[in-house]
């Protein structure tokens, strides 16, 4: 295990940031010296000395801004992690500091927790893959290389061990066709376990990587039923694999790598997708990417081969802090994906907030979290500053559940309730020559009486696109549209290319954004 903790360090002190501590903590606190203090309490808050309770455990009172809705979970300093639903709508979530599963009813709004007796006394770990079938919820188990299966009926619990030769971090979790699969982040492999067997020590499949020893991240399946996931290595490049999971039909252990790794296609990752965390496929069978350690996202196109660079807006400064001057370039932290209705849903976890992407119109919402934890960020004491490390989220019809990891609160997005205003634009594809420029209308169309900041950004990388807006924020009147002319230039010296460029109207609470299509020719 000590291994497996300096990797987490190191490792995620150089992607995810400011959420070194978070990660890197998830084998519990380190060594206490005697003069440090902890004040027995009777709850899960004993796990930290008093001074590190406010950090890990929570600050404050849940909160609720207009789009998003907080609960405080009743048991203190749980560290809520993974989260689903389940065919009743219930919500089931998993918490890092306790071994528990817990239940939230949206009726009701009533939670319950259910004591593992199998978990070790003060035992903590990351939670990080959970799914719901056939009145089972499943969850992967960090620490303990397990996969946990908790049934929802006569709420017990069976845990089915995760074999490996090394250091393992078995991470998020699905199940197709009574198959479990599960990605092991550090082991460069996708597991495969038949539901159908029994006990603690089941056989699995592996499939190995084409990039030994490379991270493997999430993954997902198209409509033909091939598996899509990325291998990669920090700053060195990575892949993303199609396995044709059709023809990997007989789950057993004698195949050889050479003949697994035959029903696989290999795609090069652009240089610019660093760390791919969280992946989905649309029903287009587009592949779509979150990179956590930039504020970016990518498309890969099947058919053409082709990946498409998007970006988020810049995180409100109220979340980074930025005291010491020390952050030159903010960065929102797309960490997990997952599609519904058409939608791309992942959260921003160092923006602290969920952003929604209409993948037909390209239009972009992000929807920011009320709490806020100022130990994770550039807050020193400055006031409403931070973020409440929100990881695992599930998307149930209009509803966007989360959970907030040193909080100690879930909470749910209400995608339905109206926006302050709609933006529209004249046009969402130009084509420009090396030096030419073009105009286009941006519309706001309020829906309430409201003050707007207006932003936009590039993915082109050399300033070969230049955007000019004459104004950075606006008053608007409810049934009094405003319109905003843009200038969108392409510089002399710029790559041909296809980029995007995002325009923006932000308030507290929520982020409107339409993304246009820049094409610069030859």
């Amino acid at each position: 295990m000590k291994k497996k903790g300096i990797i987490v360090a190191v490792f995620f002190a150089v992607i995810l940031l400011a959420s070194t501590a978070a990660i890197s903590s998830n084998r519990g606190p380190s060594k206490q010296t005697d003069a440090e203090k902890i004040t027995v309490t009777g709850t899960p808050m004993d796990n930290f000395p008093d001074a590190q309770r406010v950090k890990f455990c929570e600050t404050g009172d849940a909160k609720s801004n207009e789009y998003v809705t907080e609960f405080k979970i009743p048991t203190k300093c749980t560290q809520p992690l993974s989260i689903t639903t389940d065919s009743d709508g219930m919500i089931w979530f998993s918490q890092t500091n306790t071994g528990k599963v817990a239940r939230f009813d949206p009726q009701s709004k009533q939670f319950a927790e259910f004591d593992n007796p199998q978990w070790p006394q003060k035992g903590r770990s990351m939670f990080w893959g959970m799914t719901y079938a056939n009145g089972d919820i499943w969850y992967t188990d960090d620490t303990y290389n397990s996969v946990w299966k908790f049934s929802t009926t006569d709420k017990q619990y069976q845990r089915v061990n995760y074999p490996t030769k090394q250091d393992a971090l078995p991470h998020h979790i699905k199940i197709q066709n009574n198959i479990i699969i599960v990605n092991d982040f550090y082991g460069s492999k996708i597991s495969f376990f038949d539901l159908g067997q029994e006990g603690q020590n089941g056989t699995y499949t592996d499939i190995p990587s084409p990039i030994p020893g490379s991270f493997t991240s999430s993954f997902d399946f198209d409509s033909r039923g091939n598996l899509w996931y990325t291998n990669w290595i920090l700053k060195q490049g990575g892949a993303l694999v199609k396995f044709d999971y059709n023809k990997f039909s007989h789950f057993t252990v004698s195949e050889t790598n050479s003949t697994l790794m035959q029903f696989s296609k290999v795609f090069d990752l652009p240089t610019t997708l660093g760390t791919p965390i969280g992946l989905s496929v649309d029903k287009n069978d587009n592949v779509w990417m979150a990179d956590t350690s930039s504020s970016s996202f990518f498309k890969f196109d099947p058919q053409s081969e082709k990946f498409t660079r998007y970006v988020t807006t810049d995180p409100n400064p109220t979340v980074y802090g930025n005291v010491t001057g020390l952050i030159k370039v903010p960065t929102s932290g797309p960490y997990w994906t997952q599609i519904n209705n058409g939608k791309l849903i992942f959260n921003e976890q160092l923006a602290n907030a969920i952003g929604v992407l209409d993948i037909g119109t390209e239009s972009l919402i992000e929807y920011n979290v009320p709490s806020q934890n100022p130990n994770w960020s550039d807050c020193n004491e400055k006031p409403d500053c931070g973020y409440a490390q929100v990881f695992g989220f599930v998307s149930s019809g209009d509803k966007i559940w989360f959970t907030e990891w040193v909080e100690n609160n879930i909470g749910v997005v209400d995608t339905s309730k109206p926006l302050p205003f709609d933006l529209q634009v004249s046009q969402t594809d130009v084509t420009l020559a090396k030096g030419q420029s073009a105009e286009i209308q941006m519309q706001l169309s309020p829906n309430a009486n409201t003050k707007a900041t207006i932003s936009h950004k590039a993915t082109s990388q050399f300033n070969d696109i230049l955007v000019q807006i004459p104004t950075t924020q606006v008053d608007l009147t409810e049934s009094n549209p405003q319109t905003i002319t843009v200038s969108i230039n392409a510089s002399d010296f710029a790559l041909p290319g296809t980029y995007k460029v995002l325009l923006s109207a932000k308030t507290p609470d929520v982020s409107v954004s339409q993304f246009v299509t820049v094409t610069i020719t030859e």
